[in-house]
C-alpha cells in the first residue's frame, strides 16, 4: 500500500513539473516579452520540461509494473492506451519548440540577433497545442483508474 501510494504521489509531481513548465515555456514566448534573458531562460525551462516528461514516463511505467493493479490490467485497457497515444503526440509536439530555442540560443551568442515573430508565434502555438492536449490525458486517467475501457 505504502509503494502504491509513492508511486502515485510521484507521478503525480513529476505532472505537475511537466505543466507547470510546458505553461511557463508558452507564457514567455510572446513577442512583445522576447529579449536576450527570455532566450536564455526558454532553454533552462525546456530542459526542466522535459525531464518533467520524463519523469511523467518513468513514474507511469513504474505505478504500471509494481502498483497494486499489476501490468496485466493496465496494458488490457484501452484508455491507457488512449494516455499513451495522447502523451507520445505531447512529446512529438515538443521536438520543434526544444530545437527552436536551442538555435535561438546559439543564434544569439553568435551574432546577438533574436527570433523572429514568425518563429515566436510558431514556437508558442506548438507548446499552447501541447498544454491543452496534457489537460486531456488526465481525463482518460480517471476513467482508467475506475475500471471503464477494461477488454473484460
Amino acid at each position: 500500500m505504502m509503494l502504491e501510494a509513492l508511486l502515485s504521489y510521484a507521478h503525480i509531481l513529476a505532472i505537475l513539473t511537466a505543466v507547470v513548465f510546458i505553461s511557463s515555456e508558452t507564457a514567455l514566448c510572446r513577442i512583445e516579452w522576447m529579449n536576450e534573458r527570455v532566450v536564455e531562460r526558454l532553454v533552462t525551462v525546456d530542459r526542466i520540461y522535459l525531464g518533467g516528461v520524463a519523469a511523467v514516463l518513468i513514474t507511469g511505467l513504474a505505478r504500471i509494473f509494481w502498483g497494486m493493479k499489476g501490468a496485466g490490467w493496465y496494458w488490457g485497457n484501452g484508455l491507457l492506451h488512449l494516455k499513451l497515444a495522447l502523451f507520445v503526440v505531447v512529446a512529438v509536439l515538443a521536438i520543434k519548440p526544444t530545437l527552436m530555442f536551442g538555435r535561438w540560443r546559439r543564434q544569439l551568442r553568435e551574432t546577438g540577433a533574436l527570433p523572429d515573430d514568425a518563429q515566436i508565434r510558431q514556437a508558442r502555438r506548438l507548446g499552447m497545442v501541447g498544454a491543452h492536449l496534457i489537460a486531456v490525458i488526465p481525463l482518460a486517467a480517471v476513467f482508467l483508474a475506475r475500471g471503464y475501457g477494461a477488454s473484460n
